[in-house]
């Protein structure tokens, strides 16, 4: 397996122009977003959990970049190599939607970042099923009951959001889930750092109390015309 090179920090930060373009695709953990910044100096691909809430398009901006890194990682038939730029921030002034060409243009075999940061490794897509003895049964996923702790073993699959282990549509579902956040106010800006499966989960229940994303202030507002869930 090819190694991961560690990051190699610089003089950045630096502040530069740039576009950004996100590509959604649709995993074995449901929905991921994966973005390519192309700037003077430089195209890098960009996999930050902050990228999660945005819908797909391409977003004109400046772009804080804290450090820049090669990443190689293992995928089915071989490993893949590309130079990744690690964001600090950005300041978003406009988006376009992709064209079909564009869309293409990312790659067929996109590992989800939340698999990279659990350490699973991409399935072989040739391997024929064998007659080997039956594997044993993986040990029960013994969930936490703070949603901010990701338990789940080395390997185990991980619960897509609509599969996770539900907190429920109660105001203590939502409190366990959203923590400091809870009650929710009017403009909701999420903390990335939280872990980027407890965040996808806080996106989606944004969405059904009826929130957007203002991706010009980076806040998630409730709508007016719309009533939670």
């Amino acid at each position: 397996m090819a190694a991961t090179s560690a990051p190699t920090r610089t003089a950045l930060p630096i502040v530069v122009p740039g576009q950004l373009t996100l590509r959604t695709i649709r995993g074995k953990n449901g929905p991921f977003t994966v973005g390519r910044l192309t700037t003077p100096i430089g195209e890098f691909a960009v996999k930050d959990a902050e990228l999660e809430q945005y819908p797909e398009g391409k977003y004109d901006g400046e772009f804080i970049i804290r450090y820049i890194f090669a990443k190689s990682y293992p995928v089915a038939g071989g490993a893949r190599f590309e130079v990744r730029a690690n964001l600090d921030g950005m300041t978003l002034h406009g988006i376009d939607k992709l064209s079909r060409d564009e869309a293409r243009s990312f790659a067929t075999q996109e590992v989800d970042p939340l698999d990279e940061e659990l350490g699973a490794q991409p399935a072989a897509t040739s391997a024929k099923p064998t007659k080997a003895s039956k594997p044993a049964k993986p040990a029960p996923v013994q969930a936490s009951a703070d949603p901010l702790v990701d338990t789940t073993p080395f390997g185990v699959q991980a619960k897509t959001t609509a599969e996770a282990p539900s907190t429920g549509n109660s105001e203590d579902g939502d409190a366990a889930l959203f923590g400091l956040l809870w009650p929710l106010e009017e403009s909701v800006k999420l903390d990335s750092t939280i872990g980027r499966r407890t965040l996808r989960m806080q996106i989606a229940r944004l969405g059904e109390l009826g929130y957007a994303l203002d991706f010009k202030t980076q806040e998630w507002t409730r709508q007016a015309d719309l009533q939670p869930a």
